[in-house]
C-alpha cells in the first residue's frame, strides 16, 4: 500500500480536537486511508468541518498531507506536534 504523511485532526468534538501528523497508508483506489488501526472514507464535500469520517465510528476528521496543514495546528493547546518521543542528545 502506498503511505504518505498526513495531518489528522479529530473533529467529533468542534471546531478544534485531538490532532497528530503521522504516516497514513492509501488503499489500492485511493478512497481509504487507514491510521493507528483505523480506516477512513472520504465525505466527498459533504462535511462542514471534516472531510472523512471513521468507518467505525463515524466520527469526523480533518485529513491532509501535513506540508498543508493549518497554521492553527501549532498553537493548538490539543495538537501534538512531536508524534514520537524527542530524539536524545547526541543524535541517538
Amino acid at each position: 500500500m502506498p503511505t504518505g504523511i498526513m495531518y489528522i485532526e479529530n473533529k467529533a468534538g468542534g471546531l478544534t480536537g485531538p490532532a497528530r501528523i503521522g504516516r497514513v497508508a492509501f488503499s489500492k483506489t485511493s478512497r481509504t486511508l487507514y491510521y493507528d488501526g483505523k480506516s477512513f472514507q472520504s465525505l466527498k464535500g459533504a462535511g462542514f468541518k471534516s472531510n472523512y469520517y471513521d468507518t467505525e465510528t463515524g466520527e469526523e476528521y480533518w485529513n491532509q498531507s501535513a506540508a498543508d496543514r493549518p497554521a492553527h495546528a501549532r498553537r493548538s493547546p490539543t495538537a501534538d506536534p512531536y508524534p514520537a518521543p524527542p530524539m536524545r542528545d547526541g543524535g541517538q
